[in-house]
């Protein structure tokens, strides 16, 4: 099983950054939060530090680790994957090796086609929002 992270990368505004996978890979066009595999002596949080910047362009602060680790496999991949809010502090994020990229509000990312694996992270992700809508009404 390959140990994989993700960040949760949110902007000054409560904006979350989506990414879509290239239609050339696993997954093509299917949106994820960024990350990728940990490398052996890497720490998790190095390793999510890492990606971001090969891939975004970024340098962040990674943060807090969310509740839910997600075991995801299909005929190509076997996966743990932990995700943690990541806070941008230099440079603006390209989409390096993404399709496309895109800051979406909460209500937002629902309407996105989520990689599998990323689904109970997005949930987690919405579940306070979810709760108070329940309250609210």
């Amino acid at each position: 099983m390959t140990e994989v992270v993700c960040g949760v990368i949110r902007d000054g505004s409560g904006r979350i950054l989506a990414c879509r996978r290239g239609l050339d890979r696993h997954l093509g066009g299917l949106w994820e939060f960024p990350g990728g595999k940990v490398n052996a002596r890497e720490s998790a949080e190095e390793a999510l530090a890492r990606e971001l910047m090969e891939e975004l362009g970024i340098v962040v602060t990674v943060g807090e680790k969310f509740d839910q680790v997600v075991l995801w496999k299909d005929d190509r991949v076997s996966i743990r994957l932990s995700a943690f809010w990541c806070e941008t502090t230099e440079g603006k994020p390209e989409a390096i090796e993404h399709a496309e990229i895109r800051w979406c509000d909460l209500s937002d990312l629902v309407a996105l086609d989520w990689a599998e694996a990323d689904l109970p992270i997005l949930r987690e992700l919405l579940a306070p929002t979810l709760e108070a809508d329940l309250r609210g009404s």
